[in-house]
């Protein structure tokens, strides 16, 4: 049985549409019973599975998902409302985007996975570059075994232009140290949203990018 019937991606596309407050308040019955309430059922069978594989991962589905309402506060796009539904789900939840776990974005344009830390502290950067540093074999082999490479390809993130001098003999050997950011990123078909195996497909991304999350963490101690 699918998790979500078709009407969660037709929600997104009529909001499209009407992206004001009026038609979602108009519409808001039809967003609880085709968007908010599976996609809340869906979140709390994500932790559950992901907690088998980490142990530290105990939230609850509300620190996990991410509210509807778009942040519009220093944006020029002034619409109020996200066109998909997205949530994090990690040891932190999504108060906190360093802490290695699986972030997934569900909408009529696309089925996102994400991993990886994507914004890391100062200190987390530094120790995770440490860990490059003196283990960039270790390092390589983690983001080059076959089912990272077949889901992600490679480790995503901006890079600094100058880096402290204590790195810049490393990033000859290893150039990912440079980044300040270290994710990974996958982006399947919409139509995956009411597909059975949604949640396999979710687990199997989230599997490929484990020891990546684990290397990272180990790394920020």
């Amino acid at each position: 049985m699918a998790w979500f019937t078709n009407d969660f991606n037709a929600f997104f596309k009529d909001l499209a549409k009407n992206n004001n407050k009026e038609w979602f308040d108009a519409n808001r019955k039809r967003y609880e019973a085709s968007v908010k309430k599976p996609f809340e059922a869906f979140v709390a069978e994500v932790i559950k599975q992901v907690a088998k594989h980490d142990r530290n991962v105990r939230i609850e589905p509300k620190e996990a998902i991410f509210r509807i309402n778009r942040d519009i506060r220093f944006s020029k796009d002034k619409t109020p409302y996200k066109l998909n539904k997205s949530a994090i789900v990690s040891a932190a939840g999504r108060k906190d985007h360093s802490t290695p776990g699986i972030y997934f974005e569900l909408g009529p344009e696309s089925v996102k996975f994400y991993g990886g830390a994507y914004e890391p502290e100062k200190e987390q950067l530094e120790k995770i570059r440490i860990a490059i540093m003196r283990d960039p074999k270790g390092f390589r082999k983690t983001i080059e075994n076959k089912a990272f490479v077949a889901m992600f390809k490679a480790v995503q993130g901006e890079a600094n232009k100058v880096l402290p001098a204590e790195f810049k003999d490393a990033a000859k050997k290893e150039p990912l140290i440079a980044n300040k950011q270290f994710y990974v990123g996958a982006e399947r078909p919409a139509k995956l949203v009411s597909d059975p195996k949604l949640m396999d497909h979710l687990m199997d991304h989230y599997l490929a990018m484990c020891p990546f999350n684990a290397w990272l963490a180990s790394a920020m101690k």
